[in-house]
């Protein structure tokens, strides 16, 4: 049985086709990493109702994931260039599973916290490990069509998140958006055992960086806990300062730490090149545009135009399905043309999307003023993300692929935290001026406290008085005075974005950078290797 298995697998399988199939096992996993992004939200006030859950729990729900995601990115990427990428993607897929499947059965929202917080541990060591896999498994000349794939499916998965989650919770229930996570990764475990190849970074010995590791895990839990709890605690607070004092210290302990030991989590050698240096600062700012927009105009839509969460999510539609042409497509053009034009211009067109969005927005204004920026917000993202990710992974050895996309990852994650919580900061200082002068009746406390509402959205709650018509249209309107000044700061940042791309980002592969490099730092033979030499020009 097991012989006719093999015997069908090498006639389904080929030496020729396998990277295909490798491509598609990683892309299978990547949807659900990236569905679980989106899929969640519209179903907060369902599960809210069923388990009884608090603010603070629903919150979390969100945040647990988003926490232990963002932080073991780098440590799971590093993990897998040391005890073999195939292995730690699996190890991923099956936790990512697991925990979906227990989310799905979660008693209490204690639990679904908990699980949610498992399932961000799957997704930080299988994302990594898919742009790790595909760069082992793909040539330099045909690695951006293969990431511009990769690519598109996670913006498809984004684009499908709030519809689908939308009917299942309506349809069947909030339990049914965890369960099909299950299926999707059996078909992943299958396709990756058959046709993935396992590798490992051979320059260096299993050993694990812990102290790296510690340093690494600490400066960014308090990071990224500072700026997710960092309008809700206000930014003054003692705790908020306490956190972002001990991020500051550790993330500053860790490059000496990695200097020291005798094999660093992170080779710094990586920001030697300016290529992978404008990689990394263009994952921060296209993810910070991209998720502050669409998160505070979510907000908009359901709270100030009145969509119900489905409506929204359907009309971010024109976005995500352009990022799933638009990604093979930028993918296929990186390798003719480089990645620089693509991603500069990438980044210009965003900041666009977002000056046409932000320039006039009123309470009135209706969704087709919205569309035109909302179509160029999916045109330039997917100009930028398939040619940023070949640009990194090019320009280091690949043997060193699982950290350098553990980093890459890391920078989007971080990147998007930050785009939330400065435009809720943005918003609830904006506004709160603007309340000042619509309602001077008010005690200033009680302005204060309707003030630190409109990052989430702009419901009068906690001011001690009634609302009434008066205090609901100043709220609204304060709220999208300052998300519209809120949006047009992040253009402007996003413009400078572009400006950094262009001076980094490598220009077009010349005909001599794909020659074999020579033997030496990965151990191979210059005969064997079909890596280009890395772009290793100081910054």
């Amino acid at each position: 049985m097991t012989d006719r298995i093999m015997a069908h697998r090498h006639r389904l399988i080929t030496e020729e086709n396998s990277r295909w199939w490798t491509l598609a096992a990683m892309c299978f996993a990547l949807f659900m990493v990236m569905l679980d992004n989106t899929v969640v939200n519209v179903a907060l006030p369902s599960i809210q109702r069923d388990l009884h859950a608090s603010l603070s729990a629903l919150e979390w729900t969100v945040n647990a994931y988003t926490l232990t995601f963002a932080v073991l990115m780098v440590t799971g990427g590093r993990l897998g260039d040391i005890f073999g990428r195939r292995k730690l993607f699996l190890f991923g897929v099956v936790v990512f599973a697991a925990s979906s499947a227990l989310i799905g059965f979660a008693p209490s929202d204690t639990a679904l916290v908990v699980f949610r917080a498992f399932q961000g541990v799957g997704a930080a060591f299988m994302m990594p490990a898919t742009l790790s896999i595909i760069t082992q498994a793909f040539p330099p000349e045909q690695r951006g069509t293969a990431i511009g794939t990769w690519a598109g499916v996670s913006a498809l998965a984004l684009a499908i998140g709030p519809v689908l989650g939308g009917f299942l919770t309506e349809s069947v229930s909030w339990r049914a958006i965890f369960w099909i996570n299950p299926p999707i990764a059996v078909v992943a475990v299958a396709v990756t055992l058959f046709a993935a190849r396992d590798s490992r970074d051979e320059t260096v010995d299993k050993t694990v960086d812990f102290p790296g590791i510690a340093a690494i895990t600490v400066g960014l839990t308090a990071l990224v806990l500072a700026l997710v709890e960092g309008n809700s605690w206000h930014w003054g607070s003692s705790r908020v300062i306490g956190l972002l004092a001990v991020a500051a210290v550790a993330l500053a302990a860790f490059p000496i730490i990695e200097h020291r030991v005798k094999a660093p989590m992170v080779n710094f050698n990586f920001f030697r090149s300016r290529t992978y240096l404008g990689s990394i600062l263009v994952g921060f700012f296209v993810s910070f545009a991209m998720l502050a927009q669409f998160f505070f105009l979510a907000l908009y839509m359901q709270n100030i135009l009145g969509y119900s969460p489905l409506q929204a999510g359907l009309r971010f539609l024109p976005s995500t399905l352009l990022l799933v042409v638009m990604g093979p497509l930028a993918g296929r053009l990186t390798d003719r043309l480089g990645p620089r034009p693509l991603v500069t211009t990438g980044l210009i067109t965003v900041s666009a999307a977002i000056f046409v969005q932000a320039i006039g927005l009123t309470v009135h204004t209706t969704y087709l003023r919205l569309l035109p920026g909302f179509i160029l917000m999916g045109i330039g993202i997917g100009l930028v993300m398939s040619p940023m990710s070949t640009a990194a992974m090019n320009s280091v050895d690949r043997t060193k692929a699982g950290a350098a996309s553990g980093v890459l990852a890391m920078s989007r994650m971080v990147g998007g935290t930050f785009g939330v919580a400065v435009m809720g900061a943005l918003i609830t200082t904006l506004g709160r001026s603007q309340l000042d002068q619509r309602l001077p009746q008010l005690p200033a406390s009680a302005r204060a406290a309707i003030a630190n509402s409109l990052g989430a959205g702009g419901a009068p709650t906690g001011s001690g008085h009634a609302a009434t018509a008066q205090i609901v249209v100043a709220v609204r309107e304060a709220f999208v005075s300052a998300l519209g000044t809120g949006l047009g700061i992040g253009g402007a940042v996003t413009l400078c974005g572009a400006g950094l791309a262009w001076w980094l980002v490598e220009k077009k592969r010349r005909p001599e950078a794909a020659q074999a490099k020579p033997a030496g730092e990965s151990g191979e033979p210059a005969a064997a290797s079909q890596e280009p030499a890395p772009e290793l020009t100081a910054v």
